[in-house]
């Protein structure tokens, strides 16, 4: 790709590819940003010029696509321009009051037990910075990590990826879940070896059903799976069998009325750990940082 010192493009030649190549279409682009397609296509290509390499493909009517190369150059791409945005900011004397975005990833089932008090609390402290989110599955939530679309992530440390860097925020204990009029409602713990000849009501999601199933001194028999934690306990509180579950909710009643009741689990089990994950390598804005230091707190305080 040549000699660095030899390169030469501006941070607005940068901010026109990146625009273009997360859409897919320098018309696209050219809308989002309010400049000339004409003006785009010449920027992109003096990056491309400079770097030695081809970052797009473009297709007669059918947008663009990234080359290999271009796939990694936008993840740097991105993780540039933030930190040129947080050194504007610097030099305006703004670094003791943080704005700009940040984008954050979170589970999908983290996100409606932490994340609405997390906010609010960042937001308290750091008006000036408008935070955007990113749920999904663990798989999905590493690759917005990978891919630069996020900077930050709440996750379990659940099969996650060698590159990324982890901060342990808590530590929950998985517990069983039981319909309010089943035997063992009343007791002060469940063994799961009581619960072998009895179905199972498994959270089917990436990694999470492996865990779920691996806590299990024998196979659990699976009746149905979900996808949707509520659905779970609503399947629960009808009867259906039961469950083992990391999160309880604030409330033991369904959303269609039915109740269920949380025992913990007498058997050994392993605690799974929440983690604040980013990229390894990549150094953290201001504001990501100021996140991490508010999700520690946040975590110390409700442990």
């Amino acid at each position: 790709m040549g000699d660095v010192a030899d390169v030469n493009f501006t941070l607005v030649q940068l901010r026109y590819f990146v625009t273009a190549a997360e859409l897919g279409s320098m018309t696209a682009a050219s809308r989002e940003l309010m400049v000339a397609q004409s003006a785009i296509s010449a920027a992109i290509a003096q990056v491309e010029r400079e770097l030695g390499v081809q970052l797009l493909i473009r297709h007669h009517a059918r947008g663009l696509s990234l080359t290999r190369a271009g796939e990694r150059f936008l993840v740097e791409a991105r993780d540039f321009l933030s930190h040129a945005a947080a050194l504007a900011e610097s030099a305006r004397g703004l670094a003791g009051s943080l704005t700009g975005e940040l984008a954050v990833g979170c589970f999908t089932t983290l996100s409606p037990f932490y994340l609405p008090r997390l906010l609010r609390r960042f937001a308290d402290r750091h008006p000036g910075v408008r935070v955007t989110l990113s749920e999904g599955e663990v798989s999905a939530v590493q690759r917005a990590l990978v891919d630069g679309r996020c900077e930050v992530a709440l996750l379990y440390a659940i099969d996650l990826a060698l590159d990324l860097d982890v901060r342990v925020l808590t530590r929950v204990r998985p517990y069983v879940l039981l319909p309010s009029g089943h035997a063992m409602a009343e007791a002060e713990a469940v063994s799961l070896v009581e619960l072998a000849t009895e179905p199972m009501i498994l959270l089917d999601l990436p990694h999470s059903r492996d865990y779920f199933r691996a806590l299990h001194p024998v196979e659990p028999r699976v009746r149905f799976r979900s996808s949707s934690y509520e659905t779970v306990r609503a399947l629960v509180a009808g009867g259906h069998g039961y469950s083992i579950l990391n999160q309880r909710a604030a409330t033991d009643q369904t959303y269609d009325g039915g109740y269920v009741v949380a025992r913990p689990i007498s058997d050994e089990v392993p605690l799974l750990d929440i983690v604040l994950a980013s990229m390894r390598g990549v150094r953290l804005t201001a504001r990501a940082t100021a996140f991490t230091e508010t999700c520690e707190e946040f975590f110390a305080s409700v442990s």
